[in-house]
């Protein structure tokens, strides 16, 4: 590791991201004094998802490493749409991840006054103007590409009528959509972001932060530039959609900046997950319009979502690393961030047993007033996490899927006259069943072998099929809610029509008495992770309280990204 003039440390660059090596470039070469400063820019309308994460965690992650610090900024530049629910949201997830803006919490509407006063320099130097156009007339002038555009006949407004508007705009005098000030550049230039931009306009909603205090309001392109150099930002990163942006961030940023100081926009690619859209309108429109259960609807992208869900803040970091930071844009398989999130519970989660679909096993030759424990491991990956007991009795609940009256060849669980080990107990075997009116099976008889279990003569005969179990008698109702993908196609951003009717009908199963071993109910509390054995992971939900116990299914045991990754 080498160290810059004022001793931060600068990692050398192999193995680092595009954008890492950039920011070890500009250390080295002093830029800015030396100094890294990064920031996270969210716009409070709207809560934070996975793709959120990823800016979250190069803007953060990149001052971490290379000895800097990042800023928290809320873009607050539009009343109209925000709220302070969002922000304390964010403020959380961002914590959640892992992340600490510490005393560095800044607002644009911090800087109010100065990008005021910066908007009225450039009308005195002649570098804006009041436009009194419909934004209709403004657009339909702006020209094409290939073509130029067509000035305003409000372009050559002499400099004290424009003082004069603007201020009276502020003062509340026009109705919104009747005037905006423009940046005064080059109607003509192949950017089209330089055609005499729009830098403020006309808003009457009070802001949750200023009041009425302001009638005008910066566009984004006219505050974010200013807002780091305000705050001495020196590597704004943002995603690639703000490439044509960055020569009209330089060109404001510079009428600021000087040779000592400049802030530097560099852009990576967003994080677009197949089976997901990323678009705070839709996931709004999916809330307001109640085809989810909230903006935390663990079916959601959003990282409250996710986390409600059971995915980890480690999972999420590695999933990210993994996809990496490029200059195109790509979509990412859910596949892979599930495989993240399965290697992280794999090693952290507890194993417990469960039964979802109950049928009852009786145990025959089991004397009905014993009662026994079963002690089994936590967690394998971690046998430091130690044991817990199971009660074992006569009768019992197994899955209803793990019986079979005429099995297939090869159904190594349990069937008439076949042997199974029931997991960490006794091998048995299947004597009976008993149908009910309907003809479905309702108990199944067996009889266990006692010389089976751990520590007997005959605990090391070998046998096909465990299953897991539940003692009724202890046996603990719980609430099970199943979640799958939330829409049923791949990329439903690339569809046409309504991305609604792509909605996965089947994305949410409730189960209720779904059987669970009594140990497991005393020790869970929300957030809690644990792995139904055989059947997948599982969280406990916050709604979880009053002796009702709800657990949300996190991930399921089958790795299809693990078993497409061995067939390359």
């Amino acid at each position: 590791m080498d160290l810059t003039e004022n001793n931060t440390p600068v990692e050398e660059t192999g193995g680092l991201n595009f954008v890492e090596q950039e920011i070890v470039k500009d250390l080295k070469e002093g830029r800015n004094g030396g100094r890294l400063n990064t920031r996270f820019p969210p716009e409070p309308n709207g809560y934070l998802h996975i793709g959120h994460a990823k800016a979250i965690i190069m803007d953060f992650g990149a001052a971490e490493k290379f000895g800097g610090t990042c800023n928290l900024r809320f873009d607050d530049t539009n009343p109209q749409k925000e709220d302070t629910e969002y922000v304390e949201s964010i403020m959380r997830d961002i914590k959640w991840l892992g992340y600490d803006w510490e005393d560095r919490l800044y607002y644009a509407s911090d800087y109010f006054p100065q990008l005021y006063d910066f908007a009225i320099r450039l009308i005195k130097e002649g570098k804006a103007y009041v436009d009194e156009q419909t934004s209709e007339q403004i657009a339909s002038q702006k020209g094409t590409p290939t073509e130029p555009g067509t000035n305003s006949p409000y372009r050559d407004r002499p400099i004290e009528e424009n003082l004069d508007l603007f201020e009276r705009m502020n003062k509340g005098e026009f109705e919104e959509g009747s005037m905006v000030l423009r940046a005064k550049i080059d109607m003509a230039n192949s950017n089209m972001h330089f055609r005499d931009p729009i830098i403020y306009r006309i808003i009457k909603t009070p802001h949750w932060r200023t009041g009425d205090k302001w009638k005008v309001y910066p566009m984004y392109d006219f505050a974010h530039g200013q807002s780091d150099f305000f705050e001495g930002v020196t590597h704004s990163i943002c995603t690639l959609e703000f490439v044509p942006h960055r020569p009209l961030y330089e060109y404001f940023v510079k009428e600021l900046a000087d040779e000592n100081y400049c802030p530097r926009q560099i852009e990576f690619n967003r994080l677009n997950l197949t089976y997901t859209v990323m678009s705070k309108r839709k996931l709004l429109q999916l809330v307001k319009e109640g085809l989810v259960n909230g903006w935390d609807d663990p079916r959601m992208p959003t990282l409250c979502g996710l986390r409600r869900r059971g995915y980890t803040p480690s999972a999420i970091k590695d999933f990210v690393d993994r996809i990496g930071y490029t200059k195109y844009e790509a979509l990412n398989h859910i596949e892979l961030l599930e495989h993240a999130v399965r290697e992280d519970l794999n090693k952290t989660a507890t194993r417990v047993s469960a039964v979802v679909n109950p049928v009852k096993l009786i145990l025959t030759n089991y004397p009905a007033e014993k009662a026994e424990m079963i002690f089994v491991e936590n967690n394998p990956e971690n046998p430091e996490e130690g044991r817990h007991g199971m009660p074992f009795s006569r009768e019992l609940w197994i899955e209803k899927e793990d019986f079979m009256e005429n099995p297939p060849k090869k159904f190594f669980r349990l069937s008439p006259d076949k042997e199974v080990r029931l997991k960490g107990a006794y091998i048995i075997k299947c004597t009976g069943f008993k149908k009910n009116e309907e003809g479905q099976i309702e108990e199944i008889y067996a009889e266990y072998d006692p010389d089976t279990k751990s520590g007997m003569p005959g605990a090391d005969r070998k046998v096909k099929g465990t299953l897991h179990w539940v003692s009724v008698p202890t046996a603990k109702d719980v609430e099970v809610r199943d979640y799958d993908r939330l829409f049923s196609v791949e990329n439903p951003s690339a569809e046409e029509g309504d991305f609604r009717e792509l909605l996965n009908q089947d994305s949410l199963k409730i189960r209720k008495g779904v059987k669970l071993e009594p140990w497991a109910v005393k020790n869970a509390k929300p957030g809690d992770h644990f792995q139904f054995t055989r059947l997948g992971y599982y969280t406990v939900d916050p709604d979880s309280d009053n002796g009702k116990l709800v657990f949300n299914k996190t991930i399921g045991l089958k790795d299809t990204w693990a078993k497409e990754q061995k067939k390359l």
